[in-house]
């Protein structure tokens, strides 16, 4: 899943070890001061609807930003070049858009806990159901990555044993949620996001000024690589090659629009963060805000990829060499101080829990709201729910301690994640999106686009792909071709079963299908809301037009 070279150690010092002690000290600290403000289980599982969209919003780019998508796009950026921002521009913007403009007012207005009870409520409980296991499973599966994946990381580079690594870090992503819940989460995702931040831009400048600047990087990857390495367009035509294995139809079609949006407006780690502000406006401004730093997050996670390649030149070159995962960790060994070795340590190991506390938060909301006190134990008391989420969190821990090595046969760690998205976030999203545009749509279609999806994705992958029926020219090429099928046959069979059976009363589906309106979509907004540069559709249309001219350098 991720394997780091040898003679990665990094000469770290006490100084280093007092700056990852410190950090430690304060995310427990939030965690005992954000259990003040857990008195019910709405303030344990979304914060009490209280957040402003500042924080909520820089959480919801902070859960995204693990450990997993910092090593795995640079690994990305190292192997593939230029064509890794399109995960960034084409592959997240329009769908974070979307999310706040479009989606929020429904989620938000239908004053549900999480994605899944939103399907209860437009499909009924057998999609609900489905979903739910959907969702969980997928939440503990990604937790484990980030947890071993910081195992072998912290093995490499500190000598750590990995079970003390993985006792460590997990004892405290399970004491900070455990105690303050939500809130605390939260909290530490906008600590998390500034330290993380405070390790890679370091790490890219001293890296650019180590390869002679911009144009000392781009000619040596361009007299090694070639043109096209740095190009974002060039060789995407149909039939044409490029390192991506993906033309500009599947980057556009499979990672653009399925992938994207199946990922971004479905996904409850992420959709939670929005779900925990004050009101709807703050709801839909969360993604929104998050889509400005997300533009230029390529620039401290893509570009040292490319810096890595150039002062490693064998990287990725031989089973038994330095991999691409090993881009940050050769960087962070060669270029760093101590001090500013022990920033990008703790940066690392905070981008680590950022991302499985992400999970593990929407794991114990999905488990105990939507499978727990929706089928096994209905009608308690709302201190016994408290009490499940609190127990439920310990669960998530431990078990995501133990999934992450199913993933031990990917050398790229973004082609395991991607994979994850394209089984589980793709066929959620065409139902999503299918129901809450059509009204006809009835339960039993979204029950069965999302089973058909799903398992059509595993078709794909597993066996055409895997198995060699279609040539397809890498993982990530059959990650995009697998969601593109995913969507085709989920919106199929969506289709037809809709056509045979009976469809929900118009009546029921109030707030739940575009052209109609909740009572909790009236809501007015709070004072200052209504400021010029609070406004939604404003900040939406700017993210996506500042994302199409980051394109332009990358473009010639």
């Amino acid at each position: 899943m991720i394997t780091l070279a040898e003679g990665l150690r990094l000469p770290t010092n006490g100084l280093d070890y007092t700056i990852l002690a410190l950090y430690f000290i304060v995310v427990l600290g939030i965690g005992f001061a954000a259990k003040r403000s857990v008195k019910t289980s709405l303030d344990f599982f979304l914060s009490g609807r209280s957040l402003p969209a500042w924080v909520t919003g820089l959480a919801f780019v902070a859960a995204n930003l693990g450990a997993t998508e910092i090593l795995g796009m640079a690994a990305n950026g190292a192997q593939y070049g230029a064509y890794t921002v399109h995960w960034y521009w084409i592959g997240a913007i329009p769908a974070m858009v979307f999310l706040g403009l479009v989606m929020m007012p429904f989620y938000y207005g239908s004053k549900v806990r999480s994605v899944p009870e939103f399907l209860l409520h437009r499909f009924g409980p057998s999609s609900h159901l489905l979903s739910s296991v959907i969702f969980a499973v997928s939440s503990v599966l990604i937790a484990g990555v980030n947890l071993y994946a910081m195992a072998i990381v912290l093995q490499a580079l500190l000598g750590w044993p990995q079970w003390v690594a993985i006792v460590i870090a997990g004892f405290f992503v399970l004491a900070y949620i455990t105690i303050g819940g939500l809130s605390s989460a939260i909290y530490n995702e906008v600590l998390q996001f500034f330290v993380i931040l405070a390790a890679l831009i370091p790490l890219t400048v001293v890296g650019l000024k180590r390869v002679g600047g911009w144009d000392g990087l781009t000619d040596s990857l361009t007299s090694s690589h070639g043109d096209a390495f740095l190009t974002a367009w060039k060789g995407t035509g149909i039939g044409e090659g490029n390192p991506l294995g993906a033309n500009w139809l599947t980057i556009v079609l499979g990672l653009g629009f399925v992938m994207s949006f199946g990922y971004w407006t479905t996904n409850f780690a992420e959709v939670q963060r929005a779900l925990s502000a004050k009101n709807l406006s703050a709801a839909k401004r969360t993604p929104l805000i998050a889509a400005f730093p997300k533009i230029f997050i390529p620039l401290v996670v893509v570009v040292p990829g490319l810096i890595a390649l150039v002062m490693e030149p064998t990287l990725g070159k031989s089973k038994d060499g330095l991999q691409y995962n090993d881009a940050i960790p050769v960087l962070m060994r060669d270029l760093l101080p101590n001090g500013v070795l022990g920033i990008a340590v703790t940066g690392l190991l905070a981008a680590f829990m950022a991302g499985m506390a992400a999970n593990v938060s929407s794991f114990n909301t999905v488990f105990t709201n939507d499978i727990w006190a929706a089928y096994l134990k209905k009608g308690r008391e709302d201190a016994y729910y408290l009490k499940t989420g609190r127990v439920v969190t310990a669960v998530g821990v431990l078990t995501g301690m133990g999934t992450a090595f199913i993933a031990a046969s990917f050398s790229n760690i973004m082609n395991y994640l991607q994979t994850l998205f394209s089984f589980f976030n793709v066929p959620l999203f065409v139902v999503f999106i299918i129901g809450m545009f059509w009204k006809r749509t009835s339960a039993a279609a979204g029950f069965w686009g999302l089973l058909s999806g799903t398992v059509a994705a595993m078709v794909n992958y597993f066996w055409l792909y895997k198995q060699g029926i279609i040539a397809i020219p890498s993982d990530q090429g059959a990650n995009f071709v697998s969601s593109i099928v995913a969507f085709v046959v989920g919106a199929l069979v969506m289709f037809v079963v809709t056509m045979v059976t009976k469809p929900k009363p118009v009546e029921s589906l109030a707030g739940l299908v575009y052209g109609t309106r909740s009572p909790g979509m009236e809501e007015l907004p709070a004072e200052g809301d209504d400021a010029w540069y609070r406004k939604p559709a404003l900040l939406g249309w700017g993210a996506i037009v500042l994302a199409a001219l980051c394109y332009i350098p990358f473009s010639l």
